[in-house]
């Protein structure tokens, strides 16, 4: 599993012009499940989220994980984290997990995140989506299972 995690004041994800989600403080996670990927790594990518030490503290130090600051939780599916640019210039998508097994996998890893966040948007799997957000920082953080 790949995730592009932003650290955000505010996002939400719009579908055929509706607000299917939003959030205010918290973690915009772009969520991208590749062909191999299981509840495993799911939970792996979870546990490092959940307690990674991306806000900050009275002193303005990247102290403080999720729950220390209430922070709520967006995620939206993104298959095209899976991109090989490698060849050509048209991005292939074949290492992206099968719809259904990705999209079973992105309903159990959002509902990992609703066991210990309080308050969860997500878009919706397959759909065209819109998403904003008031970046917090800026602070972006790539991670993929494999190298977790």
């Amino acid at each position: 599993m790949r995730a592009v995690v932003q650290r955000v004041n505010s996002a939400s994800v719009t579908i055929d012009g509706e607000v299917a989600g939003k959030i205010g403080r918290g973690y915009l996670v772009l969520l991208g499940v590749g062909q191999a990927d299981t509840e495993l790594e799911a939970d792996k990518l979870w546990g490092k989220l959940r307690g990674l030490r991306i806000n900050d503290d009275a002193n303005g130090k990247t102290n403080l994980a999720l729950a220390d600051v209430d922070g709520e939780v967006l995620v939206v599916s993104q298959f095209t984290l899976y991109a090989d640019c490698r060849r050509g210039r048209r991005p292939s998508f074949t290492a992206a997990g099968a719809p259904d097994m990705a999209n079973a996998l992105y309903e159990y890893f959002v509902s990992l995140v609703r066991e210990d966040v309080p308050h969860v948007a997500t878009g919706r799997f397959g759909a065209d989506m819109q998403v904003a957000l008031v970046n917090d920082g800026p602070f972006t953080i790539v991670l993929d299972t494999d190298e977790l």
